[in-house]
């Protein structure tokens, strides 16, 4: 078990709510599939460089949008935050360097309110 994967406790908190209406090829573990994308969005990198360790990389992307779409993240936070009673803090210190050269680049001005125009539509 790596650092950051999950624990036994979270994964008992986790399991019950994950989908079991399954079809096709045989299932890879979900527990496995969990950790690749959690190590996955910890460290920023392509899907692609996911370790082997985790499954195959394009199962825990397709994994990662299809359970987005059906709202099956939405469910483990909150689940996870009960689980915790209320004691689970997150903090995102996220920061990009810009290139030396960038700084000096043009800047392309877009109207806001365009994006916004677009999105509405």
């Amino acid at each position: 078990m790596a650092r950051f994967d999950l624990t036994d406790a979270e994964w008992a908190v986790i399991e019950p709510l994950l989908p079991t209406d399954v079809r096709g090829k045989e299932r890879v573990d979900d527990r496995r599939v969990l950790n690749g994308i959690f190590w996955r969005l910890r460290t920023g990198t392509p899907w692609a460089d996911i370790p082997t360790r985790y499954g195959p990389y394009t199962t825990c992307g397709n994994r990662f949008r299809r359970w987005r779409k059906r709202g099956i993240w939405d469910r483990l936070l909150d689940a996870v935050s009960k689980a915790y009673d209320g004691d689970l803090q997150m903090i995102d210190a996220t920061s990009v360097r810009v290139h030396q050269h960038a700084a000096c680049a043009q800047k392309k001005r877009a109207d806001p309110v365009a994006w916004v125009a677009r999105a509405a539509a």
